[in-house]
């Protein structure tokens, strides 16, 4: 299935420190693929935008191997909970809380998201 291009001026926005920080067009995600978005403080963000429409972002750096690769792994539901699953190791992350699905100790950074 291939789906038509958006047209459309929607900027994706980030909640930082108290104001909105556009990272990118609305365009540039598309369901099931992440974007790997560079924060003012040198953080990297991962976004993802899921069939329906919904928008998540999260810290882009896998806390088990420290690479920032979370944008490119692969994303689905468990239980009714979006993820994303780490390219590396495999482990799985909520797009909505961070938490790791697989280990509980571990939870990754997750931000507010809009398209404006």
């Amino acid at each position: 299935m291939t789906l038509a291009p958006e047209t459309t001026d929607l900027k994706v926005e980030l909640h930082l420190d108290g104001d909105w920080f556009a990272v990118c067009e609305l365009t540039r995600l598309f369901p099931g693929r992440g974007v790997a978005a560079l924060l003012p403080d040198g953080r990297q963000a991962a976004l993802f935008r899921d069939r329906a429409g919904n928008l998540y972002a999260v810290d882009n750096r896998d806390p088990f191997s420290g690479a920032a690769v979370l944008s490119r792994g692969l994303t689905g539901s468990a239980q009714g909970r979006p993820f994303v699953a780490s390219p590396l190791l495999k482990q799985r992350f909520d797009l909505e809380t961070g938490q790791c699905l697989d280990d509980e100790s571990v939870r990754i950074t997750t931000y507010e998201v809009r398209a404006q």
